[in-house]
């Protein structure tokens, strides 16, 4: 497999979402549109500042489709956040890595990328291993599963608009237009609804805040660099990390099947990177 620098960048991404979501997980008593709100704002405040250092333009160059990004991006994380808050840690994300489907689904209308025929069959290798990890868990409700496809339908609409996004903006001010989105669309609403953090759940939230805000850098130039279909694949590799983080950091159990679809995940991920179509 070449390691492309696309592909470095969304193997680190998912890495840091990883440590996103154990954070999330530990928060169980904050509300997830609070959690949602203090991740954006750490995000906001380091992001200006690294875009100003940089000289950039704050206010980019294409606002609509920015303007887009952000509110697909506050979408999907709302939801997700309420799916990990409700649901097995490894249940949850499993569930949000249907994005890949949808991304390139998307990808295929919105920017007119196509995919190798056989690029499709190393994904619904992948799916099939999400699906024997998956299998059936009564812990998890037609409410809540229902949310966790929304939020992959919105993620897949959000990288989308990424890469629509790689010849007008800068990727530090498309991940700065997220955040400038997110504080105010769910400021009030979180203010009015607020829940006191204690001192443990105040340094996780700004953890959360900044583990995401370099998750989102590297998705960024991840997808600005490569085709939806190059990259999205690979975050079947967040279901792995969820399984082995959920067994060893909250007691969820892991069963001989889920092992299976590790693997399953693992070799189609590895064998449809060989695939890939030139970047560009």
């Amino acid at each position: 497999m070449k390691m492309t620098p696309g592909v470095k960048y969304i193997i680190l991404s998912t890495l840091f979402f990883g440590l996103m979501n154990i954070g999330v997980k530990y928060l169980e008593n904050i509300p997830a549109h609070e959690v949602v709100f203090f991740r954006a704002l750490v995000s906001l405040i380091v992001c200006y500042g690294i875009v100003k250092a940089k000289g950039l333009n704050p206010w980019g160059n294409n606002k609509p489709i920015l303007i887009a990004r952000g509110l697909a991006g506050t979408a999907a994380l709302t939801m997700y956040f309420y799916t990990l808050q409700h649901m097995p840690l490894a249940s949850a994300v499993t569930i949000q890595y249907l994005n890949p489907i949808f991304t390139i689904i998307i990808a295929g209308v919105m920017l007119k990328e196509t995919t190798r025929w056989v690029q499709w069959v190393f994904f619904l290798v992948s799916f099939a291993g999400i699906l024997l990890i998956k299998g059936y868990d009564p812990r998890v409700s037609p409410f809540d599963l229902s949310l966790g496809v929304a939020a992959a339908v919105c993620s897949g609409f959000a990288y989308n608009f990424i890469r629509k996004l790689k010849d007008d903006d800068h990727p530090l001010v498309v991940v700065f237009y997220f955040p400038l989105v997110t504080v105010p669309l769910i400021g009030y609403y979180t203010l009015t609804h607020w829940v006191q953090p204690n001192l443990s759940e105040w340094l996780i939230l700004i953890g959360i805040g900044l583990a995401v805000t370099v998750a989102q850098v590297y998705m960024t130039k991840a997808y600005q660099l490569e085709r939806a279909s190059n990259v999205s694949n690979f975050n079947y590799l967040g279901t792995v990390y969820a399984i082995v983080l959920g067994f060893f950091m909250f007691g969820e159990a892991v069963s001989l099947l889920a092992f299976g679809g590790m693997a399953l995940i693992v070799f189609g991920v590895m064998a449809g990177s060989r695939f890939r179509q030139p970047s560009g």
